[in-house]
């Protein structure tokens, strides 16, 4: 049976000590830069350095994430940084770039490449791609059931999520926090624009729901399904966290060892009501098992809130401005955590009150107790603990695990003294000075040994001692002392500089930029939605059309310049042969290269020169741009591609912001024991504080997914004169509801540009 591996989240140091004496096979974590969690503490070289040391002091494998969207700018200085990862021997990198990976395993071929869960990895045709591509493990899109995953038939290991926190839109995909905050969510600089309140909207009529966190997902849960898990193809099981605290790292990391631990045992695999407690005042929203296990919409989401739950305390009895009064159905203590649920006001009880009025660090549970209103509660209702202080304490206090090793010595007189120190992989041997006979009483196996066996504060514990002595002998217990210190040293040293992969650099083929004729004038593509919008582009006698709807590309796919955007999310593959396609993912390009005329989606989060080349090499024809581009991005890969005339830009339209598996309108509106909302042609939004309206549009098929669309146009036109002295020479509009007046002035007035 192959061993699984359980993977922990570390944000720092502490958490790297709280995963490694829990239980952690591995552990994942960024540096200060190219890391997926860009406002988690990370690690800098000279602490990365320090944190592969003690991971491999302790058996722990060690993956970093290089798994951001990377500018053309950044492409050396990111390698530079994976070279530096290599030389100090990490297990292996975690990316996403499709150009960088191509770099990087052409250039480190003994390192080891994980493919980010941001690369959208959710079909066997792209896993086929990562396969090529030289990634040895998948991480898979959270959206996955485990009966998808039992049918990836595949070579790489797979990596999922197990626990933690949940994104409501594929990973990778979502542009929300970038377009409504300028703070990338490819970037790692997530806003969290799903855990704040929205209202839906039909029309101009307002949807009552149970709460206004409509894209809040619970916190993902599988502490009863470990069987299940243990059972299936998934080789490493993955615990979200890296922003979480130490505590939290070290709670569930210990939880998750123990139940593996327990199926391998073939022992029950139940937990305590005290462990589930722990669980939920750690961190939770609410829990779900998710995709993984095909929750419901309902039980998915926690509409009501989208902070940390924690557990329910007691009930607000009265309050002045001074006190408040609480009935008490947990126990609660002095520098607790406590949130007032309907005023949502939360603080630390710094001073704990008795019924009396007086002060005390404990008060337990059907008891009354006072706290200061310093936060100006004014209403009666439920109080959530949202920090345990002696649950943290005493997580923060782990026990820091000792690791076994052997120890054999050889004294014989007129000999040198040697001490061996070793474990199934190490060896460390130190030689003492000559073995002399002792002229009084001789030194014992008994003293040997004691002295041996005092490792103190070392990381290890001595399990085994074998000594092969002369009768009659001295040693000096000063010499003992001091070749056990050098001895084990040396052995930690040994583990300290495991090198999992043998450092190997290539030199990588250079890609020349060649000096070319900018073009002055550039083609028009449109992506359209309905036949009547086809029909006005044809009218217009643009250079492409993009149309979303299979049935519509049947009619008029005669027409050279009609092409088929096909879905951002795939799963059963309809063969294509000599089509003109749009591809919304990796996968598709896997499947259709060589056969069609393929255009990639800036769904691609193309941003440098490399994912270009990649992208080509794999059997693009066209590569749209990310939108995430600004124009000085945009002017970088310019200078360092000789493939300008295959690039296109987003110049005009209302992208999506996200792609849900996840239907609102079907948890929310419904009224029918089939869902047919999707079917029919009703205006639907999510309105956020701001008012601002942001379309929602439910597909039409049997995976039912909402795609989110931004609030209002982006438009770009003003640059296209800077664009064109560029070289840039596709350029792509798309449209939502315009008219066909809208659609003739949006493009007579690009057209009036040159184009």
């Amino acid at each position: 049976m192959i061993k699984k591996e359980l993977l922990s989240p570390v944000g720092n140091f502490a958490s790297l000590k709280a995963a490694v004496h829990n239980g952690a096979d591995a552990v994942y974590l960024g540096g200060k830069k190219f890391g997926a969690r860009a406002f988690a503490e990370n690690f800098s070289e000279e602490e990365m350095i320090k944190a592969i040391k003690y991971c491999h002091l302790y058996n722990v494998k060690i993956y970093v994430t290089v798994n951001t969207m990377i500018y053309e700018s950044e492409i050396e200085s990111c390698i530079h940084y994976i070279r530096f990862l290599h030389q100090n021997n990490v297990d292996a990198v975690i990316m996403q770039d499709i150009g960088l990976i191509t770099i990087i395993h052409e250039q480190f071929p003994n390192l080891e490449l994980h493919a980010s869960t941001q690369m959208h990895n959710h079909n066997k045709e792209q896993l086929k791609l990562l396969e090529e591509l030289g990634i040895k493990r998948v991480v898979l899109a959270r959206e996955l059931s485990l009966e998808e995953i039992k049918n990836l038939n595949t070579n790489l290991e797979i990596e999922a999520f197990i626990h933690g926190a949940l994104c409501i839109s594929y990973s990778g995909q979502c542009l929300f926090s970038s377009l409504l905050m300028e703070r990338s969510g490819n970037r790692g600089a997530c806003a969290g624009i799903c855990r704040l309140p929205f209202t839906l909207m039909k029309e101009e009529k307002e949807i009552e729901t149970e709460g206004n966190y409509l894209l809040s997902p619970k916190e993902f849960c599988t502490i009863d399904y470990i069987k299940e898990i243990m059972e299936s193809n998934i080789y490493s099981l993955k615990i979200e966290g890296r922003m979480k605290s130490p505590a939290y790292v070290a709670f569930t990391t210990k939880l998750y060892r123990t139940l593996i631990d327990n199926y391998n045992a073939k022992k029950e695999l139940k937990i305590t009501e005290q462990q589930k407690k722990e669980l939920a005042l750690l961190y939770n929203r609410g829990f779900t098992k998710g995709h993984l296990f095909k929750d419901t919409n309902e039980n998915l989401m926690n509409s009501r809130a989208s902070n940390h739950q924690g557990i329910l305390l007691g009930e607000v009895r009265s309050m002045t401005k001074e006190k408040i009064k609480i009935k008490l159905t947990e126990d609660i203590n002095q520098e607790d955590g406590i949130r007032f649920l309907e005023e949502d006001k939360g603080m630390i009880v710094n001073f704990l009150y008795n019924e009396k009025g007086l002060l005390t660090n404990h008060i337990p549970k059907n008891s009354i107790c006072l706290v200061d209103n310093k936060i100006g509660v004014t209403k009666k209702g439920k109080v959530l603990k949202t920090m345990d202080n002696q649950l943290v304490k005493r997580l923060e206090k782990t026990e820091e695990k000792k690791l076994p090793i052997n120890c054999q010595i050889e004294a014989y007189i007129g000999k040198p003294l040697k001490i061996t120190f070793f474990d199934k992989k190490n060896k460390s041997i130190t030689l003492g000075p000559i073995v002399e006979k002792a002229s009084k009483q001789g030194t014992t196996k008994e003293i040997i040994e004691e002295k041996i066996n005092s490792l103190g504060d070392t990381p290890f514990i001595l399990e085994k001692i074998e000594i092969k002595k002369d009768d009659n002998l001295f040693l000096p217990m000063s010499t003992l002392k001091q070749l056990r210190r050098e001895n084990i040293q040396k052995l930690q040293e040994q583990k300290e500089a495991m090198i999992p992969h043998p450092f190997l650099e290539k030199k990588r083929k250079e890609v020349r930029k060649e000096k070319t004729q900018k073009k002055k004038k550039g083609n028009l593509n449109v992506l359209v939605r309905t036949e009547e919008q086809l029909k006005t582009c044809l009218e217009e006698q643009v250079n492409t059309i993009y149309v979303t709807s299979e049935t519509l590309y049947q009619k008029y796919k005669n027409n050279k310049s009609i092409y088929l955007r096909l879905p951002r999310v795939q799963s059963n593959f309809k063969e294509y042969e000599k089509e003109r396609l749009l591809l919304g993912e990796t996968g598709s390009l896997h499947k259709y290269r060589n056969k069609n005329l393929l255009v990639t989606d800036y769904y691609f989060n193309v941003a440098n020169s490399a994912n270009i080349n990649a992208l080509l090499q794999n059997g693009a024809n066209r590569i749209t741009l990310s939108i995430e581009n600004d124009l000085k991005s945009i002017q970088e890969i310019i200078e360092n591609t000789n493939e300008v005339e295959k690039l296109e830009l987003f110049l005009y339209g209302r992208p999506e912001v996200m792609v849900l598996k996840h239907c609102l309108l079907s948890r929310f509106e419904n009224k029918e024991p089939v869902c047919k909302i999707c079917q029919r042609n009703d205006k639907y939004y999510l309105k956020d504080r701001n008012n601002k309206c942001y379309p929602l549009k439910p597909e039409r098929k049997e995976n039912h997914l909402t795609h989110i669309f931004h609030y209002e146009e982006i438009d770009n036109i003003e640059n296209i004169k800077k664009y064109l002295e560029l070289g840039i020479e596709n350029y792509r509009i798309e449209l939502f509801a315009e008219t066909k007046e809208e659609i003739r002035s949006i493009i007579r007035k690009i057209k009036k540009c040159q184009i």
